[in-house]
């Protein structure tokens, strides 16, 4: 079975490991089943994220990984141009899909958003004024927040909504919960086992539109009194350690789930 993980909030917070999980995902593999981790931190380059991963204790390699960086990159043709409001990720990703990187002031096709720790406010201006000029706005995803080990960031969807309200123009998102970063799971893995992640707009609702029961953990940004909630999880637990428990318990009997959407 192949089981998809959600990286911050589930595995680590802010690269900090969270106990326990390097060994489940060990027990997943030994137990015959197959991990991808799919996140949408756009910020950090895929090797980045495959670092993080072995820095953690998890063995990966970069065909184990999806980012909404990738998926937006895949929502664009190669030999168009974009403007970047992002990390590194962002960068590498249109890179690999041929698309030229330009600046906002060069009448960019798009316009390509995701979680930028540092900010520029010109840079910023110059996105929206592009955007309004028509350059398509594409968000690698639109998380409110970001989990860290000190409490809850900004996230990309901070960053989004400045641009939104600055340019007057709804993005089209990428990431989880969106058909772009489906697409790529599907297109990358087949059919998902089990979709686990921390989060009930995005990890639950990707669980949802993929077709893939969904397994809550409470390590990162949703919490116990938040629960029962809209999409349903097929499981909770404290910690992706106990969850994986739970679901290679023999007695535990793993619902099915129908996708909400086409992938």
């Amino acid at each position: 079975m192949l089981w998809v993980l959600d990286l911050d909030g589930v595995v680590w917070l802010a690269g900090q490991p969270i106990p326990g999980s390097a060994e489940a995902v060990a027990r997943l593999r030994s137990a015959g089943h197959t991990v991808a981790f799919v996140t949408n931190n756009a910020g950090p380059t895929i090797d980045e994220h495959v670092a993080s991963l072995r820095a953690a204790g998890v063995d990966a390699d970069a065909d184990e990984v999806v980012s909404s960086a990738q998926a937006a990159a895949s929502l664009l043709q190669p030999g168009t141009s974009a403007a970047v409001v992002g990390g590194s990720g962002v960068h590498e990703a249109l890179a690999v899909r041929g698309v030229n990187v330009v600046a906002p002031t060069a009448e960019p096709d798009a316009v390509v958003v995701g979680r930028a720790p540092i900010l520029d406010y010109d840079e910023l201006a110059a996105s929206a004024s592009a955007i309004r000029a028509g350059s398509r706005f594409v968000a690698t995803n639109t998380d409110a927040t970001f989990p860290t080990p000190g409490g809850l960031l900004p996230g990309a969807g901070a960053v989004i909504a400045f641009l939104s309200v600055a340019s007057g123009v709804d993005p089209t998102v990428a990431g989880k919960p969106h058909q772009a970063v489906a697409d790529l799971v599907r297109y990358r893995y087949g059919t998902v086992g089990i979709m686990v992640g921390d989060r009930l707009d995005t990890d639950g609702r990707f669980a949802s539109l993929i077709g893939a029961p969904f397994g809550l953990v409470l390590t990162g940004v949703t919490r116990r009194e938040e629960v029962p909630a809209d999409p349903a999880p097929a499981v909770v637990s404290e910690n992706l350690a106990r969850l994986v428990t739970t679901v290679l318990d023999p007695a535990f009997d793993t619902p099915t789930a129908r996708p909400t959407g086409a992938c």
